[in-house]
């Protein structure tokens, strides 16, 4: 997360954006309205409806001006985080119609238990607000590879000083509170260098806290580390879990290969789950021990199985089979319970080791040339810019060392959300609906657009949708994901009261696709609507000012937080609370989702070209024989799903 999208802007749009940046990035901020008609989609059967009531601007164009976003029921208050300006921004939504700014929570000379002082130059990444008013914010030191810290403020304060900090791990990314708000926990991410001279180990801090608003001693900060998963620990590395790169020679290269992106505490306050976006695993932390207790792979997505849109290059929308598969590399993570069980809920981003001194990311078509080892045959019968060429995949994994060649293909991010047991064990997962929903709900020529400009099928070779920011909230004793998505824009609900048969209710998007270059003025910027999800926060009915269900979204391009108002459409029909199927390998029912894996096997026997929505035959000999009937067997499956699954607005 802490990679700022200045530095991900694609092609020429990435100049124009840092312009814009610097020409209105000091523009003043305002409420801003919903635009004018945002797109809106539903099943049959949704008991919930998004409706966009409010916004509020900063004026500053992909410059993480509104990343994280938390609520406080106490003040009416809402948390943004302002990413590049190191404060949280604080806004009065109680009118949530008429947001208003007050002030900033500043973070630039505070100082810390440990007699150090957080620079002018730190950056603020997350923000988590105890229900009695203790606001914690995650800061990022300069350089990143330095310890960080967690600064703490009144929520009911003017922001004038802060009650103080302690130390963390290096690049805080994340933090939140226990359910019983008696601990604070830290995602130390932990990011190497750009030249990869230094790489910190990855972390997590445990932090005990007063019962009173005041900031915790230096000492009760306890760190949970990697090292027990080092060669000749005392616990085995999991197979699967991705170690690579690192400088040579390190003492502890799992744990700098380790790095903690977000944290989601079990409904009892003993144990804590982090998503290791790159390593493909969640952590398991027992919060009394302050220790990892293990790590879960989570295997990948079989694309012959769970079709996508692998191309930016077949002016088509082209949700195929392809012998590909994706790691799911969550981004944000939640958890619930449901019938005595934890449920731990991942929005499956992908993510990358991708530094100036060293990266993992090809193209498929790029590999064979530049040093890097080919694509073995049949692969290599799909290298071609409309097919497989264009996709961005991992050179990290799927070498054949006997052969030299790369055996199988490995992409970042599923495209999808799961829904995981306590012991990593996949009991659902939404296969391939975000691109099906958002091609069918979507104006014509904006599929899997970009977020800094609009442009169809920009996104497909490199994690479409791209689900990232997810919050889990509970409405008349049903519990729902809330997912947002990072590039092509929009939050996704998905009932998941029963885990292992979770079903998609409404898609809205609060965006406008008529300005097509956002960053070209601040008027633009302002009519484009909302802008690259990054953080999302249900406030429920009892703790909302309206006094019905609110969710609050932080949009990291556009620099907006929005308010939405969910509505319910129908009276909850009361039945017994659902038992989930909670087993190795859930059979699917009306969505094709495959059992994650430990350790990626290889693809089964393929042939014949994809073409679920599009015809790539190959001419010849059939290069990967049986691919033809799965995608057959999709065409059919997708058509079916499309008309008996979900109804369009």
């Amino acid at each position: 997360m802490p990679r700022r999208p200045a530095l991900a802007v694609l092609g020429t749009c990435a100049g124009a954006a840092l312009v814009a940046g610097a020409a209105f990035g000091a523009a003043a901020a305002v409420q801003a309205a919903p635009v004018s008609e945002p797109i809106s989609v539903s099943a049959d059967d949704a008991r919930l409806a998004l409706d966009p009531i409010s916004g509020y601007e900063t004026g500053v164009f992909d410059e993480s001006a509104a990343e994280i976003v938390q609520f406080h029921a106490g003040t009416d208050r809402a948390f943004v985080v302002n990413a590049q300006a190191g404060v949280a921004e604080v806004l009065d939504f109680s009118d949530p119609a008429a947001p208003v700014k007050l002030h900033d929570l500043v973070t630039a000379g505070v100082v810390a238990g440990d007699g150090s002082v957080v620079p002018p130059s730190a950056v603020a990444n997350s923000v988590a607000v105890r229900a009695d008013g203790l606001v914690a914010l995650a800061v990022e030191n300069d350089p990143k590879t330095d310890a960080g810290w967690v600064v703490f403020f009144d929520a009911a304060g003017d922001g004038a000083s802060a009650l103080g900090a302690v130390r963390a791990g290096a690049l805080p990314d994340m933090v939140t509170f226990s359910p019983d708000g008696t601990t604070a926990l830290v995602a130390n991410e932990a990011e190497p260098a750009e030249d990869y001279s230094v790489d910190p180990e990855g972390s997590v801090s445990v932090i005990g806290l007063p019962a009173e608003l005041a900031a915790p001693l230096q000492a009760a900060v306890r760190t949970a580390d990697f090292h027990a998963f080092e060669a000749g620990g005392t616990k085995a590395l999991p197979e699967g879990v991705r170690i690579f790169g690192g400088i040579e020679g390190s003492a502890f290269p799992v744990s700098e290969n380790l790095e903690p992106e977000y944290i989601t505490v079990a409904g009892d306050g003993l144990t804590a789950y982090v998503s290791i976006q790159e390593a493909n695993a969640l952590g398991v932390v027992d919060l009394a021990s302050a220790t990892i207790t293990d790590i879960l792979p989570l295997g990948t997505q079989d694309h012959l199985s769970v079709p996508i849109d692998a191309s930016d290059r077949d002016d088509a929308v082209n949700i195929a089979a392809w012998p590909v598969k994706g790691f799911f590399m969550p981004d944000a993570i939640g958890s619930f319970e449901s019938e005595g069980e934890t449920f731990v809920v991942s929005a499956n981003e992908g993510d990358s080791r991708d530094w100036d001194g060293f990266s993992e990311v090809a193209r498929v078509k790029d590999l064979g040339s530049d040093g890097l080892a080919p694509v073995c045959e049949p692969l290599a019968s799909f290298v071609t810019d409309d097919q497989l060429g264009r996709l961005n995949v991992t050179t990290a994994n799927g070498l054949d060392e006997t052969t030299g060649c790369y055996a199988e293909l490995f992409s970042f991010g599923s495209r999808s959300f799961s829904i995981w047991s306590a012991d990593g064990t996949q009991v659902f997962d939404s296969g391939s609906d975000f691109e099906e929903i958002t091609a069918e709900a979507l104006p014509e020529g904006v599929f899997n657009s970009s977020h800094t400009d609009v442009s169809f099928d920009n996104r497909s070779d490199d994690k479409g949708p791209e689900p990232e920011g997810l919050a889990i909230g509970t409405i008349d004793d049903r519990t729902y994901a809330f997912i947002g998505f990072e590039r092509v824009g929009g939050v996704i609900v998905y009932d998941v009261t029963d885990p292992a048969d979770a079903s998609f209710v409404t898609y809205v998007n609060n965006r406008d696709f008529s300005i097509e270059d956002p960053s070209v003025s601040p008027e633009a910027l302002s009519a484009s609507g909302d802008l690259g999800p990054e953080g999302l926060d249900f406030v429920p009915a009892a703790d909302s000012p309206t006094g019905e269900p609110m969710l609050l979204v932080g949009n990291e391009v556009s620099g907006t937080t929005t308010a939405f108002a969910v509505d319910v459409l129908v009276e909850p029909v009361p039945s017994p609370s659902p038992e989930p199927t909670v087993t190795p390998e859930p059979t699917p029912t009306s969505d094709p989702t495959p059992t994650a894996s430990p350790t990626p096997s290889a693809p089964a026997s393929p042939t014949g070209a994809p073409g679920a929505g599009g015809s790539l035959a190959a001419t010849g000999t059939d290069p990967l024989p049986g691919i033809a009937a799965v995608a057959a067997l999709f065409a059919a499956g997708l058509a079916a799903l499309t008309l008996t699954r979900r109804r369009r607005a």
